[in-house]
């Protein structure tokens, strides 16, 4: 595949994926996307649906073999997939990513910023802070 068409496929993704348009997301993978691919300003696919609580989108780009613990780098939407879910209480979204591997104790910033739990706890979202403490989240300072 060219890089015109690579580059038409990728902008086609980001903009299912703000959508919310899970169907296209599923054709344009199928088509030849790259899952990996982030947008102009590095803010990556799966970042993208799981700060928008978009868990069915988020499935979908994970069993396309993404991986749910590849920081985000884009202008404001820098981080991990799951920081970004648990900031917002996207319970369905964490839980999705969860299955698919993301480690709930995995910090932002190349391991210096807030994990999953402490965007969950801030923000407040027990239900999304219960789910991470039961995947094995420990608080700050290395407790249950």
């Amino acid at each position: 595949m060219n890089q015109r068409k690579r580059k038409g496929l990728s902008r086609h993704l980001v903009e299912a994926i703000l959508e919310g348009d899970a169907a296209r997301v599923k054709a344009v993978l199928r088509a030849g996307a790259d899952p990996e691919r982030g947008d102009s300003e590095g803010t990556t696919p799966l970042y993208m649906a799981s700060v928008n609580g978009e868990a069915e989108i988020a499935r979908l780009l994970l069993a396309a073999g993404i991986s749910p613990n590849t920081e985000s780098r884009g202008l404001g939407s820098e981080g991990t997939p799951l920081c970004a879910a648990a900031c917002w209480g996207h319970t369905e979204t964490v839980r999705e990513l969860l299955a698919h591997g993301a480690d709930p104790n995995l910090r932002e910033d190349h391991g210096t910023g807030w994990s999953p739990l402490d965007w969950a706890k801030n923000g407040p979202h027990p239900e999304t802070a219960d789910l991470l403490t039961a995947a094995g989240a420990t608080h700050p300072g290395g407790t249950t």
